[in-house]
């Protein structure tokens, strides 16, 4: 097997450097030179052209020359017309895969960055697409790179209706917990991950409907293994209905907040949604009243609490009391400031 040319390079970067290799570069490569390219065995390159093909539905031709297998790409006799695209319709996916890379790992950002490199050639004749508009902050970012087997396989059983076995670890959790879902919609939400689903029941264990379905964080699932059991989706789910009619992704009663800010608080919640029934109203002395339906009193509170001082919560009271307990604990963490 021949050396690697660097051992950090994923399954999907060699697999878009095959396709480049053969696409834009004219003439023939044997399959020790792309081997040699690549940094892979000839194995590897032979399943790396099975994909080319079948994925991008191109034809690449093979020749034998003295006992050596050549491989050449074979451009279809005649091209469907293509649409031409516009420089703002590319600048719109351009900035869809920057918002986005730190969300999608590495195999999916690079599967994202071919297809604008593709769109490219769709551009209107002597225009190109500047590169470098678009960025994001990434400081308190989740890195999914690790976890997009996981993403794949759920994906794909979401394709095929098939119910999969997890291997869940919350935050606290000594040990993961393993259960069966069957995976309903992947979703993001505040810079990370989830997937809404619902319980399946375990072989020998009796299984009883649970009162909220499972909305489980992608970077929290260990492993994935999907069964041979089908599950028929739910004609009653809708994620709409489910997980934007309220604040909150953490599902228990719904009850309704009403908050007051100042300064920059008041400007900030004013600019944003928090539920279709929200009300905003400015009050006398500059003060913005907010009000709104949640289904979470742990995030309210966290919510609130990222204010500072700007916020105060109205109500309801019970939850107000809850804040004034968990600011003295706060502050008893601190204990007494002496000025020095």
């Amino acid at each position: 097997m021949p050396k690697k040319l660097n051992p950090d390079v994923s399954h999907s970067d060699k697999l878009i450097r095959l396709f480049a290799i053969l696409f834009f570069r004219p003439g023939s490569r044997s399959l020790t030179q792309l081997a040699s390219e690549l940094g892979c065995s000839k194995q590897g390159v032979q399943r790396l052209i099975e994909k080319v093909e079948s994925g991008y539905g191109v034809r690449i031709e093979r020749e034998m020359r003295s006992n050596r297998l050549f491989y050449v790409f074979a451009p279809p006799r005649k091209y469907p017309p293509a649409a031409m695209l516009s420089s703002s319709e590319l600048n719109t996916l351009q900035m869809c895969q920057a918002f986005t890379e730190h969300l999608m790992g590495r195999e999916q950002f690079a599967d994202a960055m071919l297809a604008i490199e593709k769109s490219t050639h769709l551009l209107p004749e002597n225009e190109s697409l500047p590169e470098g508009k678009f960025g994001i902050l990434r400081f308190g970012t989740i890195d999914y790179s690790p976890f997009q087997k996981q993403l794949r396989d759920l994906m794909d059983a979401m394709e095929r209706k098939l119910v999969c076995e997890v291997d869940y670890k919350r935050i606290l959790d000594k040990a993961p917990k393993r259960f069966r879902i069957k995976p309903l919609k992947v979703f993001s939400h505040r810079e990370s991950i989830y997937v809404h689903s619902r319980y399946a029941k375990m072989p020998g264990e009796p299984f009883s409907p649970a009162d909220y379905d499972p909305m489980l964080a992608l970077h929290r699932i260990q492993e994935v293994r999907i069964t041979d059991t089908k599950f028929k989706f739910p004609k009653d789910y809708d994620f709409e209905r489910t997980m934007n009619r309220q604040f909150g992704v953490i599902h228990g009663r719904r009850f309704k907040v009403v908050a007051e800010f100042t300064g920059w608080a008041a400007g900030f919640v004013t600019e944003r949604r928090w539920s279709p029934d929200q009300s905003i109203k400015p009050l006398r002395g500059g003060e913005t009243r907010v009000t709104f339906t949640a289904t979470s009193e742990p995030e309210v509170l966290n919510w609130i609490l990222a204010f500072g001082d700007e916020a105060k919560l109205v109500g309801p009271a019970e939850l107000v009391e809850k804040l004034r307990q968990r600011l003295e604990l706060v502050s008893a963490k601190y204990g007494s400031v002496n000025p020095e």
